[in-house]
């Protein structure tokens, strides 16, 4: 733990196929009929020689029409010019699911990810709350409130941004969002209190234990006026306040009920300031400490009231605080923790679409933060492989982060008609939008392992992640408990893990493009849903400008 089925996917085209269509399928027929009676090799080795011809008759059949890629968009999307080596769509479906994989509670009837049971079903008991539902963050059985908040406004952002694009995916993101949402209203049914926390983690790390299974002491963690924590406050503030407009036309009644929240909740965070670091070290550290304070997610959340609410008193607020929350502070790495970077790009968009010229400084900052990245010009650190780097703790969670940030960048720019200059270098939103890809194609299997790190995506994939549910045999297949310790000689083996967590975004490989793909490593083969929630964004941007949704 750090310090800190089937996917059901449509082919993206017309359900009516043309004669050329037909004729192209019956073509493939033959070519796998042709192989099976040439070739004694095994099913496997044949399928990979079909698959390379038929991809050839694909590209071959295509070349002359436009239709698969057409060059009608909405401005600011732009398509890119060159067919797409990878099926961002299927990532995309994949990508949402995951989060159907670490959901905790009762289990609805749709819930696709079939190997996982319900878990947790008494959780609040302890402070008697109803606190059933939510996620468990990454690979163990405690819900952290500070990580699942962030991965809710994440996630709501990644809809608000690109929502339009995903079609058939975007009921999926708004489910994943509401699974969520109803966590986090139950977190703060009662005033000035927020429970943060369900699960010991420490006693919880003691045991390798499926979430079904799960005997370890389900603590309830809060706080309120005497114990503050206005980091994990604001957050959360901040979660509901994007949520609220993820279902503003969707579910009207329910976006009031979580902007109304979101107010109260912000207004606690704020007046009641104080680290819940410090409150509840023992329970919170090292595990999801919050090393950057709580200045950041004023900001942040005040941003999110303002753009859910349009009262002027959070523009007010974000003109008197901003410099003194840290608006223009030269930290550049964006996650859980910290996000003075989010803030600025979202403040950004005020000023850039929405021409409030208050908030200018926030376009100088935001062209600070893309600078810092720009590959051979600045001091931003990128693996021979071509991977941002920024730490060997879960890296691929600031890949996601940043290449989201990118795009949504990117985008602001573009509606603006401005660029970025970097030192008198001019940055367009066509090179950041370049960048961001190839982060994207580099997580995808772009890389010198030619490994995809995204589970069930693509043909080599890490087969051994840090994840209880995921590496022991599921209740239908082993329906007798399995005790506490009895997991770790699972834990420990090099058998890969029995239920494919379809869609998880490992941790990644270190600053030399090496992945072990060992089970114990938690720094590079450990999911969390902070790590996937901004990459549904940038999977659904890439996934319309390739044509593919």
């Amino acid at each position: 733990m750090k310090s800190k089925h089937k996917s059901v996917v449509g082919d993206g085209h017309r359900l009516n196929k043309s004669s050329k269509e037909r004729a192209h399928c019956a073509l493939q027929v033959a070519v796998w009929s042709l192989v099976g009676s040439i070739f004694p090799f095994p099913t496997s080795s044949k399928m990979s020689f079909f698959l390379f011809f038929t991809s050839l008759l694909s590209l071959f059949s295509t070349l002359p029409h436009s239709e698969a890629f057409p060059v009608h968009y909405n401005h600011p999307f732009h398509r890119h010019p060159r067919v797409a080596t990878h099926n961002y769509r299927d990532a995309l479906a994949k990508s949402i699911l995951f989060f159907e994989g670490q959901r905790s509670g009762k289990l609805p009837p749709n819930q696709r990810v079939s190997w996982r049971k319900d878990s947790a079903l008494s959780d609040g008991s302890a402070m008697h709350v109803d606190l059933v539902g939510g996620y468990y963050d990454a690979g163990d059985n405690v819900k952290f409130g500070f990580p699942m908040a962030f991965t809710t406004t994440m996630l709501s952002w990644s809809v608000i941004e690109f929502g339009g694009l995903m079609k058939g995916e975007l009921q999926n993101a708004r489910e994943a969002i509401r699974w969520a949402t109803d966590y986090l209203l139950k977190a703060t049914v009662h005033p000035n209190t927020i429970y943060v926390q369900v699960g010991d983690a420490k006693k919880d790390h003691a045991c390798w234990e499926r979430p079904e299974d799960m005997d370890t002491p389900r603590s309830v963690f809060k706080i309120d006026a005497n114990t503050p924590g206005s980091e994990v406050a604001a957050e959360t503030a901040a979660a509901l306040a994007a949520a609220s407009l993820v279902f503003r036309r969707s579910d009207p009644t329910y976006s009031r009920v979580l902007v109304r929240r979101a107010i109260r909740v912000f207004q606690f965070a704020d007046r009641y300031r104080g680290s819940y670091s410090n409150a509840l070290k023992p329970f919170v550290c090292p595990f999801y400490c919050s090393y950057s304070g709580y200045q950041d997610e004023l900001l942040w959340g005040a941003a999110w009231l303002h753009k859910a609410t349009k009262n002027p008193m959070y523009l007010n607020y974000i003109k008197v605080n901003g410099q003194i929350l840290g608006a223009a502070e030269f930290d550049n790495t964006f996650g859980w923790d910290n996000k003075h970077v989010g803030a600025r790009i979202l403040l950004s968009k005020e000023f850039l679409v929405k021409k409030v010229q208050s908030l200018h400084d926030y376009k100088g900052h935001s062209d600070n933060f893309i600078c810092s990245l720009i590959p051979g010009a600045s001091s931003a650190q990128y693996t021979p492989g071509g991977l941002l780097f920024k730490m060997s703790d879960s890296n691929m969670q600031y890949v996601t982060s940043t290449s989201f940030l990118l795009l949504t960048y990117a985008k602001y720019l573009t509606s603006a008609h401005m660029i970025v200059n970097c030192g008198g270098t001019t940055i367009t939103p066509k090179r950041l939008r370049t960048i961001a890809k190839k982060q994207v194609d580099y997580l995808l299997g772009d890389n010198p392992l030619k490994m995809s790190y995204m589970v069930g995506y693509g043909p080599r994939y890490p087969r051994r992640i840090h994840h209880r549910a995921s590496s022991l045999p599921s209740i239908g297949v082993h329906p007798g408990k399995i005790q506490c310790s009895a997991g770790f000689s699972v834990m420990s083996s090099q058998s890969p893990n029995p239920n494919v967590l379809v869609g998880a975004v490992v941790g990644g490989p270190d600053l030399h493009d090496r992945f072990p793909d060992e089970r114990s490593d938690y720094e590079q083969s450990e999911p969390a849903t902070y790590t996937n929630s901004p990459l549904v964004g940038a999977l659904a941007y890439l996934a319309h400008s390739f044509g593919q949704l």
